[in-house]
């Protein structure tokens, strides 16, 4: 049995590869920088961990040492302005390990690109790229398109597009051709590539069985979803920075993550050849259109069988920071806000309330509050409410739920979010459940590292707030448990 290593094993991509190539026999090894990030994933106890990141080489050696196979599956879309150098370092680091570890094979997910200057993002990945390929090591690198899937950041943009704007003013790029690849047909090729002979060596273009302009389809989207299809605008004086602001406002995709997806929109984007189906074969069914790969993502999202998200994934540069535990705070600023009740149902009806909240649920107190504080968020260029949530009823650890992620999670027992918005400071939400004879305890904890002044001023700003939405919050929480157990026993 064969080992290979991922990495990117987090990301929507990653995530999904891992249970393909488990299913193929073989032994896989992933890197992560927190290893319980892996808890609550189904084949997460099937994997062997490394704990760290792609800068350590001493964890990049770990990850190599045995494997006979590399997946190179990180980016730095969604990250911050200085992701060149990272990404450059992190392949260096990458090819070292690989070279000493005596890996026999790289494959590197890439992105399809025009001939001439590329958007930075892109002409990064292309560096990448490079340094793979002149490893001396074979490297198999595939260039997709947008991929198209349940939870994909292509998809969630043409979704959300095409459902909130029935007249939607575009840049001229609507009328580029792009050519989009099916989620399960991108993972048919990358799960193909580890069986590869050592022969097979080089850059190869996959994609979908035909190319469409993006204002097509946003169309064919809305065909397959049954709602009206939208009347399009060309207008030739929206730029790329002004689109990237559009699309942040009006989808849950943050300015970030918008501006390189936007910028790679700005020329056709499509296969120069077909030299791939001389390496891999097709998938046995043939490769999915678009219309079809949206009838499954929207079939994926009414059974609630989202695997990965495009939530899911960190940028290179941004490693996740835990909440200090209480004994840490002394000598630290920190504000808390606290609310307690009890409540007559018990800790496993109470806490499934507690998991459902977030996305189409809502957080039980003055909806249009938060909705206004997410616009903010998105105004400046945060992540905003729209993210939602992967599963309606379920969580796991690292899930993104609207601008929280999921930090801690004890099942009836202990919830605790992230704040991901854009704050003067760290911000965490806890909501722990108590057995008492009765019933349960709920206990509701907002905690709050300012940085300077300014977060300071901000917690006072939001203060009175905290009042009214907690206090609130805390109560319908508690009374819709009651209510959940009633129907229950009934």
């Amino acid at each position: 049995m064969s080992i290979i290593a991922v990495t990117g094993a987090t990301g929507y991509i990653g995530g999904r590869l891992v249970p393909l190539l488990l299913e193929q026999g073989h032994s896989v090894r992933v890197l992560t920088r927190r290893g319980n990030a892996l808890r609550d994933v189904p084949w997460g106890t099937r994997v062997q961990i490394v704990e760290g990141d792609l800068t350590d080489p001493q964890a990049a050696a770990q990850l190599c040492e045995g494997a006979e196979v590399l997946y190179y599956l990180v980016h730095s879309m969604g990250g911050t302005s200085n992701f060149a150098p990272v990404e450059e370092r992190c392949a260096h680091t990458i090819v070292e390990a690989a070279r000493s570890a005596g890996i026999g094979r790289l494959v590197y997910l890439s992105g399809l690109h025009p001939e001439g200057e590329l958007s930075r993002h892109l002409a990064s990945r292309v560096e990448v790229g490079r340094i793979l390929e002149s490893s001396g090591i074979p490297t198999i690198t595939l260039q997709a398109g947008l991929i198209i899937g349940s939870g994909s950041a292509s998809f969630e943009m043409v979704r959300h597009l095409t459902d909130v704007l029935p007249v939607m003013p575009a840049p001229r790029w609507v009328l580029n051709r792009v050519q989009p690849i099916a989620v399960r047909d991108a993972l048919h090729y990358l799960g193909a590539c580890a069986g590869l002979p050592p022969e097979v060596s080089g850059t190869y273009d996959i994609g979908g069985p035909e190319a469409h302009s993006y204002g097509d389809m946003m169309r064919l989207y809305a065909d397959a979803a049954g709602i009206r299809r939208p009347v399009i605008l060309a207008l030739p004086v929206l730029t790329p920075w002004l689109a990237a602001q559009w699309v942040n406002l009006v989808t849950p995709i943050p300015r970030s993550l918008a501006i390189p997806l936007v910028e790679s929109l700005q020329h056709d984007c499509v296969m120069r050849n077909r030299d791939i189906d001389a390496v891999i074969d097709r998938p046995a069914e043939g490769l999915t259109g678009y219309r079809r790969s949206v009838e499954l993502a929207l079939a994926k999202m009414r059974d609630d069988t989202v695997e990965t998200t495009w939530t899911t994934a960190h940028a290179l540069e941004a490693p996740a920071e835990p909440l200090p535990s209480d004994p840490q705070w002394a000598g630290h600023t920190v504000f808390t806000d606290v609310r307690e009740r009890e409540t007559s149902a018990s800790p496993a009806a109470l806490f499934r309330v507690i998991a459902s909240l977030g996305g189409e649920t809502g957080y039980y107190s003055l909806p249009g509050a938060w909705a206004l504080r997410g616009l903010l968020d998105k105004l400046a260029g945060g992540v905003g409410l729209r993210r939602g949530r992967r599963n309606r009823t379920s969580l796991a650890l690292g899930d993104a739920v609207d601008w929280w992620r999921v930090e801690e999670l004890v099942p009836d027992r202990l919830l605790r979010l992230r704040a991901e918005m854009r704050v003067p400071g760290r911000a965490w939400l806890e909501l722990s459940v108590e057995p008492t004879e009765t019933g349960s305890r709920y206990r509701q904890r907002a905690v709050f590292f300012p940085e300077g002044l300014a977060g300071r001023l901000y917690w006072l700003a939001i203060l009175p707030f905290h009042g009214v939405i907690f206090s609130s919050m805390a109560r319908r929480i508690t009374t819709a448990a009651e209510g959940l157990e009633a129907k229950d026993e009934a």
